[in-house]
């Protein structure tokens, strides 16, 4: 019987490479048959998506490769806004040999909060060249009040983003 030497080194990185093997084939692997109506194996489809905020407003950009404007429908509800669509499978009928599907299909659906009181007619979005891009301009933030105090029979002025209002007091 030959003795062979334990490396843990070389444990760790059986370890790791089969946790990678796991993962890979849980996130990678088609979901069920069925799921995308066309009885055969699809995968979860989610586009990226960048949200950037200026000064003004907040730029969503998303890739939708191979999607047209009509594949898309953006809503605003309750300060969510909804990016959904569909991207249909493009099958290829081969009598013989292999071939690999890579490209993913099917049904999306991202949604992100925004701050309260943004105005939804506001909101514009443009579709160029596979490229989503929403501009929703921020909400008016309220002003502080200002309010000037004086003494004497001077009247005092409180000054508002919605009215502004004149009191008159006195001190004795």
């Amino acid at each position: 019987m030959a003795l062979i030497r334990w490396e843990p080194v070389r444990e760790i990185s059986s370890i790791q490479s089969e946790m990678n093997r796991l993962f890979n084939s849980f996130f990678d692997t088609p979901t069920a048959a069925g799921g995308n109506g066309g009885g055969g194996p699809a995968r979860r489809w989610i586009p990226a998506m960048d949200l950037a905020e200026t000064e003004g407003e907040f730029v969503l950009k998303a890739d939708l490769p191979g999607l047209s404007e009509g594949d898309v429908s953006i809503e605003l509800d309750d300060n969510v806004l909804t990016v959904s669509g569909e991207r249909k499978a493009e099958h290829e009928e081969r009598k013989e040999g292999y071939y690999r599907v890579e490209r993913s299909f099917g049904r999306f659906s991202r949604s992100l909060s925004l701050p309260e009181g943004v105005d939804a007619d506001a909101v514009k979005a443009s579709f160029d060249h596979g490229v989503l891009e929403i501009h929703i301009p921020k909400p008016a933030a309220k002003r502080p009040r200002k309010v000037a105090i004086s003494g004497g029979k001077t009247p005092s002025t409180i000054e508002g983003s919605d009215s502004q209002t004149t009191e008159t007091t006195e001190t004795e």
